[in-house]
């Protein structure tokens, strides 16, 4: 039976989809600097193992589970802990812990867009030249001030809901095989230009020459664990909502891969985009807002025909952000059809609003910054969390296997059970509690 939005047309679009979900800020801004920082290509050891491992069995999981219940995040809590009840304790837990992950969903998606705000008005910036011409740190400011780009804001949540109002997986999977490639496309043209920039090398050597007694440190292992992560977009929330219009003749475990591989791939253009630019122009390598607002802007009005380069650059994580906030409001919007049976256009103005009518408030840095830290620190890893236990040990192993071999030609094979089980699910809550420990590790 397909769900009543409709459902991905082919195993590509599906894949498109859950990468314009998973691609998004974390591998613009922080996973160059993580890659640098932490070992250079020493660092890809640690951190291949980890996308590989959360991507096998966490984004399986997430997809496998929506399939299953044919419905997003709340209706997917139900049946894992009320399977074949009609009431009952469980059930109600159930129901209760559901809102959690998608709390977590709607509290990203209200900070996304205004950072995606900025970005879209620093595009604007560039094609006008005025973000070249003004003092990087001082349009932040301006950028990031009360109300400091409340149109750009309104412009963000306007694009979202109108992609999401006209249609359902259709036009999700339309926005994503344009916007993705085009992504792909933009980010190669930038990393290709910035090989020809004098004194790149320092940048690639900052980057990949291996600096492997970083193995020893702890915080290479954790910071390697919290990107590949959060960077998959394993949420207990997303990612299911998209496996609930998964056709049942795809296969989850090979989809998954195809996501973590496109995923990478994004996180490591933008290192080849980013990295030897900075080095190329002397500027001190950093991570977060700063990188993309302070820095970037400082290296595209120092090179020829920055104007540009600085308007792909930006358009490029415009596309990359309004496809993650697509499935955050994804998320919450089928949810509230599923839970309280409203028209789906109601649910996606009601998403808007919430979003603009909350974030309108929080547009100042110090603001946002609060807000994103307790969503993406104590909110989202916790519905992973939640999502993990109550795939593999509540709703249990056998029961998602089945799953997990609809669309299959082979077997899952047997080491994939306790590898989920017994390692995926206890890294989920070390993932939590280390976030807690180290104030944000993804």
């Amino acid at each position: 039976m397909s769900h009543k939005n409709g459902s991905f047309s082919s195993s590509l679009g599906f894949v498109l989809a859950c990468v314009g979900s998973a691609v998004g800020l974390g591998n613009i801004w922080m996973f160059p600097y993580r890659l640098g920082q932490y070992g250079g290509a020493a660092f890809l050891v640690p951190y291949i193992f980890f996308v590989v491992l959360f991507g096998l069995t966490g984004l399986s999981a997430e997809f496998a589970i929506g399939r299953r219940a044919r419905t997003g995040t709340l209706g997917s809590y139900e049946l894992c802990w009320g399977d074949g009840q009609k009431d009952g304790f469980r059930k109600t837990v159930g129901k209760a812990i559901g809102w959690i992950p998608l709390i977590g969903s709607l509290g990203i998606a209200i900070g996304y867009s205004i950072i995606i705000g900025w970005v879209l008005r620093s595009f604007a910036g560039s094609l006008t030249g005025s973000i070249l011409n003004t003092d990087s740190a001082e349009y932040f400011s301006q950028v990031t001030g009360s109300f400091g780009s409340l149109p750009w804001h309104i412009a963000v949540v306007l694009i979202t809901v109108l992609i999401l109002l006209t249609g359902s997986v259709t036009q999700i999977e339309k926005a994503n095989r344009i916007m993705m490639p085009v992504f792909f496309v933009l980010f190669a043209v930038l990393a290709v230009r910035v090989c020809f920039l004098d004194g790149a090398g320092a940048g690639y050597r900052f980057l990949f020459v291996p600096k492997w007694e970083q193995l020893k440190n702890v915080d290479t292992w954790v910071m390697a664990m919290g990107q590949a992560f959060f960077s998959l977009s394993i949420t207990g929330s997303g990612m299911i909502v998209y496996g609930s219009y998964l056709n049942k003749d795809t296969d989850i475990i090979g989809a998954s891969m195809r996501t973590v591989g496109f995923d990478t791939v994004a996180a490591m253009l933008s290192a080849l985009a980013i990295m030897p630019a900075v080095f190329a122009f002397g500027i001190e390598p950093n991570s977060g807002p700063s990188l993309m607002f302070i820095t970037i802007p400082k290296i595209f009005s120092q090179m020829p025909m920055g104007q540009f380069f600085s308007a792909i650059f930006f358009l490029s994580v415009v596309f990359a952000g309004i496809t993650s906030l697509i499935n955050m409001f994804e998320a919450v919007i089928e949810s509230w059809q599923h839970k309280f049976d409203i028209p789906r256009r109601l649910a996606v103005a009601l998403c808007g609003i919430i979003c603009l009518g909350i974030g309108v408030f929080l547009e100042p840095e110090a603001y946002v910054g609060s807000w994103m830290d307790f969503i993406t620190i104590i909110v989202t890893p916790l519905g992973a969390v939640l999502g993990a236990v109550s795939v593999y040990y509540v709703f249990g192993y056998r029961k998602i296997r089945k799953e997990l071999e609809t669309g299959r030609k082979t077997p899952v094979p047997g080491w994939f059970g306790g590898v989920a089980r017994y390692l995926y699910v206890p890294l989920t809550v070390v993932v939590f509690i280390l976030g807690i420990i180290y104030k944000g590790i993804g």
